[in-house]
């Protein structure tokens, strides 16, 4: 029967601007986006039985799946979109840690999408992009960005408008420290509190002046001497002149994850990270390492006092499915 391997790569946050609550319940957000190299791998094939799905997970962050979750979820959807009913067994090599800021579910989700979307039509393509990318945004708000050609994108909206970005000579230039603390992070309870702290303390939400920019005049804006980082990321700036920032930092600062998350951005740092920062509503935190033999020596270190460490590098090419016919 056909089959398809496909990498669902884990994605950071270099920036995340939070606005103010749609009308749909969600936030605007402006974010920049990068994947990086290190993610999971789905295996998917199809089986004899019409419309019977199994999915399992492997590794040392498998999870038990019961009932309902976003890869049935995508499945499902594709199905009542093309009247694909061939029956499917999905094998997912699980490494990105759950709830963890890393997009993990997000990614598995995007490429059951592109899977399918290649089984579908026996190895080509049986939806385009643009539709593709409506049913990503159906099942979550990071799931479009996966699914895009593109290993960078400045994303806006509540995370479906995707700007697609060439960083270059970046991926090659920095290493990229993951320390994740052992727990996970709710996101819609870091949105809670978000706006629960910024009624009390009546914060403006919205974003220049209640709408947001369009992606040419926010590059006309880094432009100026006094914010020179997305346009000039991949030549002259370094990790020490970016002025990232991420609006849940504050946020958490006084509860007990937020002390976890400043202690662990503060090791990365005396470790040598010019940059370092939250992904994410958390709970992973990372370092920008401009040395890879300072990057693994801050990973031997920060193993010792975490469950979670590991090196990673930014994402130079998106993989495309792997089709076999067995």
């Amino acid at each position: 029967m056909p089959a398809i391997t496909i990498d669902a790569p884990a994605k950071l946050n270099f920036h995340l601007k939070v606005g103010g609550k749609r009308p749909d319940g969600f936030h605007d957000i402006e974010s920049l986006f990068v994947a990086l190299d290190f993610g999971d791998t789905l295996y998917c094939e199809t089986t004899p039985s019409e419309t019977t799905l199994e999915i399992t997970m492997n590794g040392p962050l498998a999870l038990q799946l019961d009932g309902e979750n976003i890869i049935s979820r995508a499945v499902s959807l594709f199905r009542d979109r093309t009247g694909f009913d061939q029956g499917l067994k999905v094998t997912v090599e699980k490494r990105i840690p759950f709830g963890g800021g890393l997009g993990g579910g997000s990614s598995d989700a995007a490429a059951a999408l592109l899977a399918l979307n290649c089984l579908a039509a026996d190895g080509g393509s049986f939806l385009n992009a643009a539709e593709l990318a409506e049913m990503g945004a159906f099942l979550g708000s990071d799931v479009p960005f996966f699914l895009y050609n593109s290993p960078a994108a400045w994303v806006t909206g509540r995370g479906e408008q995707i700007q697609p970005l060439e960083l270059p000579g970046l991926a090659p230039k920095y290493a990229l420290v993951l320390v994740n603390p052992g727990f996970s992070s709710d996101t819609a309870e870091a949105y809670r509190l978000l706006d629960d702290i910024r009624l009390s303390q009546n914060i403006t939400t919205e974003f220049h002046g209640g709408k947001n920019l369009g992606f040419s005049t926010i590059l006309n804006h880094l432009k100026t001497p006094c914010t020179p980082w997305l346009n000039n990321l991949g030549t002259n700036s370094t990790p020490q002149d970016w002025p990232f920032f991420n609006d849940f930092l504050p946020v958490l600062l006084n509860s007990d994850k937020g002390a976890v998350y400043q202690r662990i951005m503060g090791e990365l740092r005396e470790l040598g990270a010019g940059f370092a920062g939250l992904s994410g509503s958390g709970s992973t935190c990372f370092g920008v390492f401009s040395r890879e033999d300072q990057a693994e020596s801050a990973r031997k270190t920060l193993s010792e006092r975490w469950p979670f460490v590991i090196i990673s590098f930014l994402l130079v090419r998106r993989t495309i499915p792997c089709y076999n016919r067995k």
